[in-house]
């Protein structure tokens, strides 16, 4: 039978309750020790959340991915494929190469596509079309919705080789062969390239702004020193005999319209930076760049298609807070106006 706690000897209980004690102790120091990894893991957790990059949420994102810098080369010429689809790669290069040509229809000016995506839209920095694939489907705030690539292809035409100046009178109509062609060209250059990374060389670099700011009276002589053996004292380019283009007017009836990209200052700095003189980028210094930049976007071109009412009113509508002249008096001219475009 076994005894009551009463019946133990006093020393027994003693020795007994101090063993119960000391057990507590331990399994209240055990306890504690548990709670202090428990805490440290947490804070742990916490600062690997803090200093890990976000992932991306611009062009080209991809949901739990991490933004990095990846550099890519487009497949070789040699490679372009046997078939149809090597044949539609074939067919989109050469649009892009000379739209005059190969799309004459919905071409209103003497640009084309390799003139602000060089080397044929492969080259870095040059806002090369294997970057551009893999950021499509995108917002875009120019349009205010989501844009397919083939929608931002009829925005070339529509802006950069000023379609409304055309024998159609507006870019190639949705789901064009035109559109086709390109989207093959473009998906073949962006072979392998990874998406949800921000890949280096897309798009245009943007140069630090001087403090000065920038200026398109220094820009002309920048513009003279530096362009006029491509493009001509009057910006208006070079052509050969045949009168096919081989350097493009940079502003003029020939040139983009008002509503292109390259009418914006940082973005034709970043261009012109990288990539100006030709075969001589990054020569020039980055207030060199802004200031040409400022000049060229200093002269007139053909009416951004978006007008339907005053200067002013699409000066605010489409171009509140870009770097651009466009709603501004220079030489005592209002710019965007318009100028009489020629085919």
């Amino acid at each position: 039978m076994a005894k009551d706690e009463s019946d133990l000897p006093e020393k027994l209980r003693r020795e007994a309750a101090g063993l119960v004690d000391r057990n507590q102790l331990r399994l209240l120091r055990l306890s504690s020790g548990i709670a202090l990894i428990v805490a440290g893991a947490a804070l742990a957790a916490v600062a690997f959340v803090a200093i890990t990059p976000a992932g991306p949420s611009g062009p080209g994102a991809s949901g739990g991915q991490t933004t990095a810098v990846a550099s890519f080369a487009p497949p070789a010429l040699s490679d372009v494929p046997a078939g149809p689809e090597g044949d539609a790669i074939r067919r989109g290069m050469a649009i892009f190469a000379d739209p005059k040509a190969h799309a004459a229809e919905f071409v209103g000016n003497s640009m084309a596509c390799k003139n602000c995506h060089l080397d044929n839209g492969r080259r870095a920095d040059s806002s090369p079309m294997w970057a551009a694939w893999v950021s499509y489907p995108q917002f875009r705030k120019k349009t205010g919705t989501i844009n397919t690539m083939e929608d931002r292809i009829r925005g070339c035409f529509l802006y950069s080789m000023n379609a409304p100046n055309s024998p159609s009178g507006a870019p190639p109509p949705e789901g064009s062969d035109i559109y086709r062609d390109l989207e093959a060209y473009f998906h073949w250059l962006a072979k392998d390239a990874p998406t949800g990374t921000k890949m280096k060389g897309a798009g245009y670099p943007t140069p630090p702004l001087p403090q000065d700011g920038y200026d398109p009276a220094r820009g002309a002589q920048v513009f003279q020193a530096k362009c006029t053996g491509c493009h001509g004292s009057d910006g208006q380019g070079a052509r050969q005999p045949d009168g096919t283009v081989v350097y493009p007017p940079l502003w003029g009836p020939g040139s983009f319209n008002w509503g292109a990209g390259m009418g914006r200052i940082d973005l034709a700095a970043g261009f012109i930076k990288a990539n100006m003189p030709f075969g001589q980028g990054n020569t020039l210094t980055d207030g060199q760049a802004w200031d040409v930049a400022a000049f060229i976007d200093s002269h007139e071109r053909p009416k951004d298609p978006r007008q339907t009412g005053s200067v002013a009113d699409n000066a605010k509508a489409n171009f509140a807070g870009q770097k651009t002249y466009y709603g501004t008096v220079m030489g005592g001219k209002l710019l965007g106006t318009g100028v009489a475009a020629a085919r």
